[in-house]
């Protein structure tokens, strides 16, 4: 069944797609408040703003939010992403209105105790020091720091331990009087879902709102930038990145084809040469992440100190060659594994409430999979290979390095290289 869509007068959006033979439903509020919308000074705000909307509401506290959701086989959760913070929850279908009522609880009434903020400031600072001793996930703060120095596109998302320890109540509540107004949020639901009456119970909720105005982001601009960590670790961590279409770029299509064929599964080419053949890694895979007005095509790899400066050399040998012999078999296959993905990713409720969240918030309305299918179809093997020679040919990058990696060449190294 198709998406149907419900604007509130305050600007509040509701969208939901049923679908048929599920006993299920996925709902949840998607806010246009993440990273990239904090000042300096608030930098890891939104994230702690998301902890604590479990922590108690006027109605109920911490333990009662888990329990009511809990209590009917359900779970729920959230997270805060560099333009989006969500709380969702997936119940049975007859549960759906508890749900909507739990999250939008939270959502609204938080009360920020100060003795939860402490606690939950530890519990931050906890998940702080994990990211930072889990190398393959700090790498990729690093590599965007490199990218988008001094820049709220280039911060971290937890937020830097000063920061952190720092919050109060009153900065919280300034960050949802800035963000959380119902111009800034989306409704959307899918599943077992009955759309009339969600939207009866979100305007009870939420159509009493009043607007908060648009927000202006800090247009991001990619910069070539490099961070390197020497640390005595089992593993060199590599991370390469390119400057890569936003989400409203059909670029973005040809982007996201070029990195599945370059490294996103067994058959690709960096799988293939660098494990496969060379041994040189465990991991090593590419992607392509998109934002409102930039993106990021990120390589990653681990190996030893050793065999760091081959790898590199070697992974940007085969993007330079991609740009003149990337073969038609290599993109059919690409469309093809991002076609199973998305149609694939869309039998799951939680997948396709996130997907109408995510298109409404980029383009205003829900544009049909068969438009995102037919964009995928249309890459071609020249435009491919036209967006590689780009890359290769002096297109902004950016590398992070953490490990034994003192004798890693450096990011001018292997823009010699590729230009060579």
């Amino acid at each position: 069944m198709s998406p149907r869509l419900t604007t509130l007068e305050n600007g509040f959006r509701i969208v939901t797609e049923a679908m048929p033979g599920l006993a299920s439903a996925s709902i949840g509020i998607w806010i246009g408040a993440g990273g990239r919308h904090e000042r300096l000074e608030q930098n890891g705000i939104a994230h702690f703003l998301e902890h604590m909307a479990f922590k108690g509401t006027k109605t109920r506290s911490a333990l009662q939010i888990a329990e009511a959701i809990e209590d009917v086989g359900g779970y729920i959760n959230a997270y805060t992403s560099r333009e989006m913070t969500a709380y969702y929850a997936r119940v049975l279908a007859d549960d759906v209105p508890l749900a909507l009522d739990v999250i939008g609880d939270i959502v609204l009434n938080p009360v920020f105790d100060p003795k939860e903020i402490e606690v939950e400031r530890h519990v931050i600072l906890q998940e702080i020091g994990q990211a930072l001793d889990t190398p393959d996930d700090v790498i990729f703060d690093w590599l965007q720091e490199a990218a988008y120095p001094d820049q709220p596109m280039g911060r971290t998302i937890l937020g830097p331990t000063e920061r952190v320890s720092s919050f109060q109540r009153g900065d919280l509540e300034g960050f949802v009087g800035e963000h959380y107004g119902p111009e800034q949020m989306i409704l959307s639901a899918a599943g077992a879902v009955d759309h009339d009456r969600i939207v009866a119970l979100a305007s009870e909720a939420f159509g009493g709102l009043r607007r908060r105005g648009a927000f202006q982001l800090q247009r991001a601009q990619f910069q070539s930038g490099e961070k390197r960590v020497v640390k005595d670790l089992e593993q060199a961590h590599f991370a390469l990145a390119f400057e890569a279409p936003g989400y409203r770029d059909d670029d973005l299509f040809t982007a996201q084809v070029f990195s599945t064929a370059l490294g996103g599964g067994m058959s690709s080419r960096l799988f293939q040469k660098l494990r496969e053949e060379r041994g040189l890694c465990y991991t090593i895979f590419s992607q392509v992440g998109a934002y409102d007005d930039t993106g990021m095509m990120t390589i990653y790899a681990g190996t030893s100190a050793e065999e760091v400066a081959d790898l590199a050399g070697l992974t940007v040998d085969e993007l330079k060659r991609s740009a003149d012999d990337m073969s038609e078999a290599e993109i059919a296959r690409a469309r093809a594994q991002l076609k199973a993905g998305l149609l694939m990713g869309l039998e799951s409720p939680s997948a396709r409430a996130e997907r109408l969240a995510r298109l409404l918030a980029i383009w205003g309305r829900v544009p049909d999979v068969e438009e995102a299918v037919a964009k995928i179809d249309a890459v071609t093997r020249d435009g491919v290979r036209a967006q590689a020679a780009q890359m290769a040919q002096g297109m902004p990058a950016a590398m992070a390095l953490y490990g034994p990696v003192a004798d890693a060449p450096d990011l001018e190294a292997l823009r010699r290289r590729l230009a060579a």
